[in-house]
C-alpha cells in the first residue's frame, strides 16, 4: 500500500544522499521515479538535487504555483515513486497534493528535509508533513561540536551564532552547523575557529 513518507534530519545528516540512493535502487529494478525539489534551493542551480559529497542529479522544480498532483497525474507511464528533496520548503497545498498522489494514484511519495529552522521553529512544509505523513522517520547525525545527536540547526554569520532573522537563507557549512541542544545555546565557535586555524 502506498504511503506518504517524511524523512527529516538536521543539516549534514545525509538526506540528499539518501534520496539519491532511493532513486538509484528503484531504477536498478527498472522502476521509474519522479525526482522533485524546491525551487528555493538554488545552490547548485534551480532544478538540481546535489549532495555535499559531489553527487548531483536533475530534478523537477517545485514552485509556489506547482500542483504536485497534476504534475504526477500527467506522466505516462506513471512513476513507481515520487521523491521530494528540500521538503521543508513545501507549502501546505503541496503537502496535500502529495497526499492525494498517494491516496488517489496509489503512488508512494517520499519527502526529505529539515524539520526545524535556525530559530527552532517548524518550516511550513515540515509542519504539514508531520500532520499528513503516514510514516515519519529521523535521519540522524552528530553535533558539530560534540558526540551527541544533532537535533537543531545553528546559523552562523562572521563567527557568531544568529537566532533572529528571515527563516529562509540558503547556505551550507559556511552558514549552518548541525548541533545538539546544549551547543545550540552555547556553541564553542571561538574554540572551533582556533582549532581550524591550527590545522591550516
Amino acid at each position: 500500500m502506498a504511503q506518504l513518507f517524511y524523512r527529516y534530519g538536521a543539516m549534514n545528516s545525509g538526506k540528499t544522499i539518501e534520496i539519491l540512493k532511493v532513486a538509484h535502487n528503484y531504477e536498478e529494478e527498472h522502476k521509474p521515479v519522479l525526482l522533485m525539489t524546491s525551487s528555493l534551493d538554488s545552490r547548485d542551480g534551480v532544478g538540481y538535487v546535489a549532495s555535499r559529497i559531489g553527487l548531483r542529479r536533475k530534478a523537477e522544480s517545485i514552485f509556489p504555483s506547482t500542483n504536485i498532483f497534476d504534475e504526477v497525474a500527467k506522466i505516462k507511464p506513471q512513476p513507481a515513486c515520487v521523491l521530494i528533496d528540500e521538503a521543508q520548503f513545501l507549502e501546505k497545498h503541496h503537502v496535500y497534493e502529495a497526499a492525494r498522489v498517494v491516496d488517489e494514484l496509489g503512488i508512494p511519495v517520499m519527502t526529505f528535509g529539515l524539520k526545524n529552522d535556525f530559530r527552532n521553529e517548524l518550516f511550513d512544509g515540515s509542519r504539514y508533513l508531520l500532520l499528513y505523513a503516514d510514516k515519519i522517520e529521523e535521519i540522524k547525525t552528530i553535533c558539530w561540536f560534540c558526540q551527541r545527536k544533532a537535533t537543531m540547526n545553528l546559523r552562523v554569520n562572521n563567527g557568531r551564532p544568529v537566532y533572529e532573522g528571515e527563516q529562509v537563507q540558503i547556505g551550507g557549512n559556511e552558514s549552518y552547523y548541525p548541533v545538539c541542544r546544549e551547543h545550540y545555546y552555547h556553541p564553542d565557535l571561538h574554540e572551533f575557529e582556533e582549532s581550524e586555524a591550527d590545522q591550516a
